[in-house]
């Protein structure tokens, strides 16, 4: 690759230090994110596993060699490695050898079965996850408020760029696919729609060589898309396909294609708030469903930004779904973790980030600025509830708004910041 073209990630960073303490690393996440780009950008050598030259040559030699494909100036890439499983054990043996950092980098677009794989690899290869491209790594976003600032309780006050509504319904409907950034709005509904059909009718037989039923897989997508940025069940989901498409599909079977989905990096969903805070309030355990991206969900509705601008209720949980997408994408960058925080009072906060020394903050998502003020109020409200019931309160709260020119913090100590200005 010419490194010079190359768009910078957050992720480089952690890639750096991790090659520089483990033998190997693997990156791993969904197609067309730019794993692949990324690795190459940090390597000196590569192979491409899934390359289909010379019919599949490489692939063919890893099955029959697999320590012969990982010789070459390291770090080396191995794109796609579960194509042949039983190079993760080959790798973890050359690190054993060499007892070297930065040998290796895998891809990973898939967790395959175990079977054929002999040892978990820990400490030898790390892993790290990586998504498509937040706002401020496409160039949406102004970069003039840091999360990890802002999470330590410090913010200057900026003025930041006018977004309309058009302009969010567009950066959801095109979605952070690196491929998709330069692409004509009327035409970036192409690549989600295609990744979906990729998915459905060739990486899920690939992943375990095990024939599922299509139809039933997008019955479940599109009931996924319906309930994205919710914490409905599997039940629920059963009875909304059965509403909606007038289809049956077990609970067994929505199970196993949700394990399926998420093997593939289709899905991402967001745990809820586990950590103690010493009170008495019971915390609901239910994840929040997600898309990798929003611009799935899109696909799967049919929502094009005309639409989403005649559907505000959709339009506010899939504008959710992308600041949720890019707060996880900055928080990991400084070993922070997303979580959303629902208990049994009917209290929620759409978004909990907890730091390493166990602080954590509570961010409200609203899409326009005429939502700031009840947001803030309801987040006022649960920190002198928790504090009341003798807990450990958040130690910032936020509200993450989509129509607001400006970041501030407000007279009672909320702060107000635009997602279109927010960076790691």
């Amino acid at each position: 690759m010419n490194k010079s073209d190359y768009k910078p990630r957050i992720i480089d960073r952690k890639v750096k230090e991790y090659l520089s303490v483990f033998g190997a690393i693997c990156i791993e996440g969904p197609k067309w994110c730019g794993k692949t780009w990324t690795s190459s950008y940090h390597c000196k050598s590569e192979i491409m596993i899934g390359n289909p030259d010379g019919n599949f040559q490489n692939r063919k030699l890893a099955e029959l060699s697999p320590s012969l494909v990982l010789d070459g100036e390291t770090p080396r890439l191995i794109d796609e490695w579960q194509e042949v499983p039983s190079l993760w054990d080959a790798v973890r043996h050359k690190v054993d050898q060499k007892k070297e950092n930065g040998q290796y980098i895998l891809t990973g677009s898939a967790t395959p079965n175990h079977k054929g794989i002999m040892h978990s690899g820990a400490g030898r290869i790390a892993r790290l996850r990586m998504r498509p491209m937040s706002l401020y790594e496409s160039g949406d976003s102004s970069g003039k408020v840091s999360l990890k600032a802002l999470c330590n309780g410090n913010l200057t006050p900026v003025m930041t760029n006018e977004v309309d509504l058009k302009k969010i319904t567009e950066l959801i409907y095109r979605g952070g696919w690196p491929g998709n950034i330069d692409t004509p709005i009327d035409k970036a509904g192409l690549l989600p729609g295609e990744y979906l059909k990729a998915v459905i009718e060739d990486d899920v037989y690939r992943i375990d060589g095990i024939k599922r039923d299509v139809s039933k897989m997008n019955l479940l997508l599109r009931s996924l898309a319906r309930n994205e940025s919710t914490t409905v069940t599997n039940k629920t989901l059963q009875r909304d396909v059965k509403a909606i498409d007038d289809e049956d599909i077990d609970t067994d079977t929505i199970a196993d294609y949700l394990d399926i989905f998420t093997r593939l990096f289709l899905l991402e969903n967001q745990p809820p708030f586990a950590s103690n805070i010493r009170s008495s309030v019971r915390l609901k355990q239910a994840e929040k469903r997600h898309f990798v991206d929003p611009s799935l969900a899109c696909a799967l509705l049919k929502a094009t930004p005309n639409r989403l601008i005649n559907d505000l209720e959709t339009l506010g949980f899939l504008f959710e779904a992308l600041c949720e997408r890019d707060l996880r994408i900055y928080a990991e960058s400084f070993d922070a973790e997303l979580y959303h925080y629902q208990d049994y009072k009917n209290r929620e906060i759409d978004a909990v980030i907890e730091l390493e020394d166990g602080r954590w903050c509570a961010f409200e998502i609203k899409l326009g600025a005429n939502q700031i003020d009840e947001a803030a109020k309801n987040l006022i409200k649960l920190k002198n509830s928790i504090e009341a019931e003798n807990g450990v309160a958040p130690s910032v709260l936020c509200v993450i708004c989509g129509l607001s020119n400006a970041a501030y913090m407000r007279e009672d100590g909320v702060f107000v910041v635009p997602i279109t200005a927010l960076k790691d």
